[in-house]
């Protein structure tokens, strides 16, 4: 099954809302194809910076944008009760008209700094993590896919949990799962529509490259055993560190060929503008005539040649 390739931009909260407004609506009219927010209660290298809360700026972000599918990249379990997130989800597909792409990470030990602002526990072992991941997944999947449901698991229990009305999209809106360790990969597998990966942070752009192929590998040897056509998932690439994506348009060229020539057909991007955080480099798309220039011309060239 051939994928038309996707871009989307990441567009971080730390701005004044009437500026975010504007980055959206920009976003949309030059046609990128999806716009994300971020699933944290703060931003780590700028902590007492602006910083607003993706759920509800998400339902926000729906009402003043007419065409781009909108998501969180992603959302944590330990920020979320899984049937609560349920029907946030249901209530933003409402609310964009069925545009809603919904992404779901494990979280990870990086988060332990914002978990303990809010109170939420930061001693789950990795194991843990992944065995509450699945719960987690599991209950929102079923929950956005039937008027009422019941699961008991280890972790979180549904009773009767009712979603009236049902989403906009059918069966349910996409799942974006981010997965990149064995168990998690799995879960992927199972459950996702698009699977996302960031390769592998602080490392350089080849090991980020190999560690990206490995998982797509393993991805793919884990649907054969559920049987599943591992075609039925799109691979999405979110760049974290070490590419330098937005020195240029060539730069632009040179991160997405390698990640489209092993199977990636989506690429998050994140668009920074400049001097809003300390010490970033300029590997982030930050100018907005690079960005212009990435959906007038590179898209159309980059899709022109599948």
């Amino acid at each position: 099954m051939s994928q038309r390739l996707r871009f989307g931009i990441n567009i971080l909260q730390n701005l004044p809302y009437e500026q975010l407004v504007e980055r959206w609506q920009k976003v949309d009219e030059l046609g990128f194809d999806s716009l994300w927010g971020a699933d944290h209660f703060g931003l780590r290298m700028h902590p007492e910076g602006i910083w607003f809360n993706g759920w509800t700026l998400l339902a926000a972000m729906a009402t003043v944008t007419k065409r781009v599918r909108i998501g969180l990249a992603v959302t944590s379990p330990t920020q979320h009760n899984p049937a609560m997130l349920a029907k946030r989800a249901m209530t933003v597909d409402h609310i964009s008209g069925g545009r809603l792409e919904l992404g779901i990470g494990a979280g990870g030990v990086g988060s332990a700094w914002e978990e303990e602002m809010i109170g939420v526990t930061s001693s789950w072992t990795a194991g843990q993590r992944v065995e509450r991941f699945r719960e987690f997944v599991e209950i929102v999947d079923t929950m956005l896919r039937n008027p009422k449901s019941n699961y008991e698991g280890k972790y979180y229990k549904v009773k009767d949990a009712l979603m009236i009305p049902s989403p906009v999209q059918k069966p349910r809106p996409p799942l974006t799962i981010a997965a990149h360790g064995t168990k998690s990969l799995k879960i992927a597998a199972q459950y996702a529509d698009t699977w996302n990966s960031f390769g592998k942070g602080f490392v350089s752009e080849t090991e980020c490259f190999e560690a990206a192929r490995q998982q797509m590998e393993q991805l793919d040897e884990y649907c054969a055993e559920l049987g599943r056509d591992p075609k039925e998932i799109r691979r999405s690439f979110y760049p974290f560190g070490s590419h330098r994506y937005g020195v240029s348009l060539q730069a632009f060229y040179d991160f997405v060929e390698p990640y489209r020539e092993i199977g990636f057909t989506e690429f998050i991007l994140t668009w920074l503008p400049k001097n809003v955080l300390p010490n970033v480099d300029d590997n982030l798309i930050m100018s907005d005539e690079l960005l212009e220039q990435i959906a007038a011309e590179a898209i159309p060239k980059l899709r022109s040649e599948d």
